[in-house]
């Protein structure tokens, strides 16, 4: 066994089926929240709803406003085959990359329903496309496109509607991603304004989510110690928050490992960069410049997200604690629930009651 098979098979864990959510807690604040506090080891069961309880005080929760497009797209070939587009970025007016399951002939054209596209060009496996007529691409894919479920959400019992609102977050803004910051996906408005009303500063940042998300680990990016690329931007008034939590002391938490990624890619010695591309690989022994604390999901094995966790607590840690929120019924990944891991601070942690009644769906 090479060294990646060994560092991937180190990141494994068994799991049943029907622990995976293949649709959302309802309301999403009943979704069930693991609480892990690192000052003491010890750990709780909450649900949403109760994550005040749980914050330091003063907490600074950073959240990420992308808005996820619908964008898979169904296309006719020339010969009358059919094959599904995931659009990954434009690149340039009317113009945009994509995947195809199939291959596609440079030169041809496609349809999707009235509309014509022009198959400009291939290359490591990315299509570049043109929009016969000139027109939006995100425009055309909120029109005709399909929101780009995980591979493990293909049996969820919700019609493509419900997808559109479910798989998307509350303080959506920002389009851009073809995957939803799903650890944000527990918020409502109402659990926002808890949140605010407690004292804890609610900030918003961007970084749009691409198909990389969706794709397994590749030795070169061991190797390299990059991941694949993705845009973020930070407003000023949020560096300005953010960096004043930092300053006098109080925790940022960071909602979602996107906002992960976002704040410590855009961290300089003197302050924050508003507007970047990161292709940073967090794991075990990176050295945390903004982030304190972290409230996400629980994550698929041998991936770029468990390592970026376990950057927090430690991999052998993160495996037990993963391990008892699946004993007392905790669901996993997009549509699953959820962990807040506690900086290591003061301990403040309470214990209440384990709520394993969670209905799920509508």
């Amino acid at each position: 066994m090479d060294s990646f098979a060994r560092l991937l098979k180190s990141y494994d864990y068994d799991f049943p089926k029907s622990a995976v959510a293949l649709e959302p807690a309802v309301p999403r604040d009943a979704a069930k929240l693991f609480v892990y506090d690192s000052a003491t080891d010890k750990a709780a069961y909450d649900t949403f709803r109760g994550l005040g309880r749980h914050l330091p005080p003063r907490s600074c929760l950073v959240f990420n406003e992308t808005k996820v497009i619908p964008a898979r797209l169904k296309v006719i070939k020339e010969t009358g085959g059919k094959a599904f587009l995931l659009y990954v970025r434009d690149v340039g007016p009317g113009r945009f990359e994509a995947l195809c399951e199939r291959s596609l002939a440079v030169g041809s054209n496609v349809r999707i329903a009235k509309k014509s596209l022009l198959v400009e060009a291939v290359s490591a496996g990315r299509y570049t496309l043109k929009i016969i007529g000139g027109g939006s691409p995100v425009a055309l894919c909120r029109r005709y496109g399909l929101m780009p479920l995980p591979p493990y959400l293909k049996k969820t019992p919700l019609a493509e509607k419900d997808v559109r609102e479910k798989y998307q977050t509350v303080f959506a803004r920002r389009a851009g991603s073809v995957a939803a910051p799903t650890a944000s996906l527990h918020f409502t408005p109402r659990l926002m304004r808890a949140v605010r009303a407690a004292g804890h500063d609610v900030v918003f940042v961007t970084l749009h989510v691409n198909l990389g998300t969706f794709l397994p680990l590749k030795p070169e990016q061991v190797t390299a110690g990059e991941l694949h690329e993705e845009q973020y931007e930070i407003s000023t008034s949020a560096a300005v928050k953010i960096l004043a939590a930092k300053r006098s002391g109080r925790p940022v938490i960071a909602v979602g490992t996107t906002v992960v990624r976002a704040l410590e890619s855009a961290a300089v010695a003197k302050g924050i960069v508003k507007r970047g591309t990161t292709k940073l690989f967090i794991r075990p022994g990176y050295r945390f410049r903004v982030v304190d604390g972290l409230i996400t999901n629980f994550h698929v094995p041998k991936s770029s997200l468990l390592m970026l966790v376990s950057a927090f607590i430690g991999r052998e840690k993160l495996l037990v604690l993963y391990r008892k929120a699946i004993n007392a019924g905790f669901k996993l990944f997009s549509f699953g629930d959820g962990m807040l891991v506690l900086p290591k601070m003061k301990p403040h942690l309470r214990r209440i009651r384990d709520p394993r009644t969670t209905r799920r769906g509508t």
